[in-house]
């Protein structure tokens, strides 16, 4: 006598179809990343470094010192003023494009004294905007998306 055999899939089978389906919409979605954001994203998060290096140096050398952006006219995006001449931070973005302004003031305040006052700086590329800020005592920190960029 013939042993009847069961119609369908394995567990294994299964396994092997959805590990191909989520890997494939994986690389779907990283391809799909809109290359703007991701610009804006990497310079918010280089601008953080740069204000942190700057807040600490000018604490640390005890000269009052801030962060301005500029047009791209000047020849330089945006610049640091009153670091001791030992520091050289870059004064570029990364590539051209972004635009920043510093909410509710013409310069951020770095320091030297360690409670700067709640500062907050929106950088801009073609639609997109992304919003630095600092509660005045803990770092500068790229806010959520879901929080508002625009001027207020």
């Amino acid at each position: 006598m013939m042993a009847l055999r069961e119609r369908g899939f394995t567990l294994v089978e299964l396994l092997i179809v959805i590990t191909l389906i989520a890997l494939i919409s994986a690389v779907a979605s990283l391809a799909l990343r809109d290359p703007a954001s991701t610009r804006l994203d990497q310079e918010a998060e280089r601008l953080v470094a740069l204000l942190e290096a700057a807040r600490h140096e000018a604490r640390a050398a005890g000269v009052p010192a801030r962060w301005e952006p500029r047009s791209t006219t000047a020849g330089e995006d945006f610049r640091f003023i009153g670091l001791p001449e030992r520091v050289s931070l870059p004064n570029r973005w990364l590539e051209p494009g972004p635009t920043a302004e510093v909410i509710g003031a013409r310069a951020v305040v770095l320091g030297p004294e360690p409670l700067i006052g709640p500062q907050r700086i929106v950088i801009r590329l073609e639609d997109r905007a992304v919003a630095l800020a600092t509660d005045g005592l803990g770092p500068f920190i790229v806010e959520p998306a879901h929080a508002p960029a625009t001027s207020q």
